[in-house]
């Protein structure tokens, strides 16, 4: 978390992004460090991404178990 509505994420395509959480999830979904969300990436800047969902324990665990996940 760096504040606001602004996280740091680790994409699987190796980059470091800066997400933005939009004002819809901000209230409704609380992000933790370690959390596995999608994001989408900014067309105009790459280093630049919106949070779009966030996924639940057990889907993540579906998630790597099913191997869509590295690591």
């Amino acid at each position: 978390m760096l504040g606001a509505n602004r996280v740091r994420l680790r994409c699987m395509d190796g980059v470091v992004r800066m997400g933005r959480i939009p004002g819809s999830m901000k209230k409704k979904t609380w992000i933790r460090e370690g959390d596995i969300v999608l994001a989408v990436p900014w067309e105009f800047q790459d280093e630049k991404a919106d949070v779009i969902w966030k996924y639940t324990r057990p889907q993540a665990n579906w998630l790597e178990r099913k191997g869509y996940l590295k690591g």
